[in-house]
């Protein structure tokens, strides 16, 4: 999608502070965190938001969900961490491209 800011940071058009690039997905540092350690996945495919995704997409969405692990470990998070996906305006989704928010490195309030 040709306006969408997240397909523009995982074309690499926008810079980000990434963590991690594979060929399905990218993460990188918010640029707002609201937690010690926050960052996002997003996979490179656009799709906008998790009430889009299709059972053709759970490839995809299990590949995220490791690339999560997988960088939580590497960040430290053994302690656990909070994976956060906002569907639609009324749940705060600004981006209308599926992203995960990851937080940690800190105790969360409930």
């Amino acid at each position: 999608m040709e306006d969408c800011l997240f397909c523009k940071i995982a074309a690499g058009e926008i810079p980000s502070k990434k963590l991690y690039e594979d060929d399905q997905v990218v993460a990188f540092y918010d640029i707002a965190p609201q937690a010690k350690v926050h960052f996002l996945v997003i996979p490179k495919k656009h799709i906008s938001s998790a009430a889009a995704l299709t059972e053709a997409d759970g490839a995809l969405l299990g590949h995220v969900f490791a690339v999560i692990a997988k960088l939580a470990k590497e960040q430290g998070l053994d302690n656990g961490y909070r994976v956060i996906s906002n569907v639609g305006e009324d749940a705060g989704q600004t981006v209308k491209h599926l992203h995960f928010h990851v937080l940690g490195g800190e105790k969360l309030p409930v």
